[in-house]
């Protein structure tokens, strides 16, 4: 091939490439000042993020902002929220912008607005519940924008930080193939969508909600690739944060989680500044809110808003101590869409 025709060759790549970006759906100029509406959160460029609340009988002990995780939307604490409203805790959680109730569904609109709208949501409750403690919890995709809002500067004014099973797979700990076959999808054919239905990945071990996952029309099934590397983008971005982080912080993680490997977990927690607490769950999966197994989570999360310092009730410190040493084989096919209601084979 002559240096010319390479030349040529390169070029028009480039040129298809550069046409084929990922999409970043723009975040609108500053129009208003951030507001809790009835059913909504009024963000600063004017867009409405639906939001669902669960509040005790009386003036809560302490609230907890909840973000949720990729695909999923507020809904997905609706069972811990009435578990934690019992233990006299208000959960709020909203549609985070591009899934559930967003005018854009399926749209990657960047870690940068995400954070901000966790940062405006968390003002709008510490303006609301003045003198209570209030906490930032997200799970999964949520963990990653809630571990971006905690380590910002200047630091977020909240009483701590709690990651439920974070996405933190950045690409330095994917395999290359993965890497490379994502750039190429998210450049050559952005739009392009997938399903995850046909992998052997098992989200959760509670089958009746698995399938309520996969019937609910405002979880998204089939998934834009772009989506997809905007999600990796923020993974990488979260596994370098820990070091900034100063907020007291826990977190929890399912010992057969096959959505977000132990590997990068465990470097993320590794990372985390000095008296941080982690619990691992021997019989937890990725959803760990909506496990078979859930109420134990619930319960430790509200026993460690009660009592930071105190011992979690179900002594799942005592696995972290030594699980992310040598945690078991993750498996071998990629985990980012999962919506199967098939039940998982234990001991498989």
């Amino acid at each position: 091939m002559s240096p010319l025709r390479f030349v040529l060759i390169c070029g028009a790549l480039m040129a298809v490439v550069a046409a084929c970006a990922p999409t970043v759906a723009p975040t609108g100029p500053k129009i208003v000042e951030p507001a809790i509406a009835s059913d909504a959160l009024v963000m600063a460029d004017g867009s409405q993020r639906a939001f669902q609340a669960w509040l005790p009988a009386g003036e809560p002990s302490a609230v907890v902002l909840a973000l949720h995780g990729f695909n999923d939307y507020a809904n997905a604490f609706a069972a811990p929220g009435e578990a934690w409203a019992a233990h006299g805790i208000a959960t709020f959680a909203y549609d985070q912008r591009g899934f559930g109730r967003d005018s854009e569904p399926g749209i990657w609109h960047g870690e940068a607005a995400m954070v901000e709208d966790a940062l405006a949501a968390l003002r709008l409750l510490q303006q609301r519940y003045p003198g209570i403690p209030v906490y930032l919890l997200g799970e999964s995709m949520g963990g990653a924008v809630a571990t971006l809002a905690a380590g910002h500067n200047p630091a977020p004014t909240v009483d701590g930080l709690i990651l439920v099973a974070p996405a933190v797979w950045a690409r330095s700990t994917m395999p290359v193939s993965y890497r490379v076959g994502l750039w190429l999808g998210a450049h050559l054919a952005p739009s392009m969508t997938l399903r995850g239905s046909n992998l052997e990945i098992w989200p959760s071990d509670n089958i009746e909600m698995l399938r309520a996952f996969s019937a609910d029309p405002l979880v998204i099934k089939e998934t834009r690739i772009d989506a997809v590397y905007g999600l990796v983008n923020l993974m990488d971005a979260a596994l370098a944060r820990p070091g900034g982080i100063v907020l007291p912080t826990l977190v929890v993680y399912g010992a057969n989680d096959q959505i977000v490997p132990a590997d990068p977990v465990g470097m993320f927690v590794a990372g985390l500044p000095p008296g941080s607490r982690v619990a691992v769950y021997e019989d937890g999966y990725h959803m760990l809110l909506r496990d078979l197994e859930a109420r134990v989570v619930i319960d430790d999360i509200a026993a460690w808003i009660a009592a930071p310092e105190a011992p979690l009730p179900s002594d799942a410190e005592v696995l972290a101590a030594t699980f992310f040493i040598a945690p078991p084989e993750p498996p071998a096919t990629p985990r980012f869409l999962t919506t199967r209601p098939d039940p998982p084979r234990r001991g498989s």
